[in-house]
């Protein structure tokens, strides 16, 4: 898959601000701080399209983008952020989930993990409701440039064993070193297709 465009297009907390849904969609879920944005940035090949921030929590909306001009990628709220004040938290759940459960263009779900931490209770809640919606979800490992090669199938091991996913279900991917972007690029496409990620 090659993107040749990309533009910001809307921020939405409930289904009336979506845009219309006639363009496939792909959604981009993490943990705050593991890298979204910047995974997000580097794929499209712009280095501020997606604003990032060393604040986690600082994205508080559904924020839809146009590549390609033919499908939407959805950056959706960081989760399990303590410092976020209480009403937001509680917010971001009933927001993603009803995303989730609702749009009838959602693909896929790429869900971004920090290599160096092995997911929690937020991924496996995130995790049954792609399950129970049968979203297909696209694991990805961010943030690999932090440690060595070694550490890195050790880590992918672990992470795999969380998932119940064979090892190389799991894509690699530094958004410092580019590792594993065409990876992320290809498994996209496969979703916006229908066939197997």
């Amino acid at each position: 898959m090659l993107i040749k465009s990309s533009e910001f297009v809307t921020s939405a907390t409930e289904p009336s601000h979506y845009p219309p849904a006639s363009l496939p969609e792909i959604a981009f879920a993490g943990r705050s701080n593991v890298g979204k944005s910047s995974l997000i940035n580097k794929i499209v090949n712009r280095k501020q399209l997606v604003k990032t921030s060393s604040t986690p929590g600082r994205t508080q909306l559904l924020n839809f983008f146009l590549i390609n001009k033919e499908i939407h990628f959805v950056d959706l709220p960081g989760y399990g952020y303590a410092k976020v004040p209480d009403p937001i938290r509680k917010k971001w759940g009933p927001m993603i989930e009803t995303y989730l459960s609702s749009r009838p263009t959602l693909k896929g779900v790429i869900l971004i993990t920090d290599i160096r931490r092995v997911p929690g209770i937020e991924e496996r809640h995130l995790t049954d409701w792609l399950s129970h919606y049968n979203i297909p979800m696209v694991p990805v490992l961010t943030k690999s440039d932090k440690l060595s090669k070694n550490n890195q199938m050790k880590q992918q091991a672990a992470i795999a064993d969380f998932f119940s996913i064979d090892k190389n279900d799991l894509t690699i991917f530094s958004a410092k070193s580019g590792q594993g972007k065409d990876a992320v690029l290809s498994r996209i496409e496969n979703l916006i297709a229908g066939k197997q990620v």
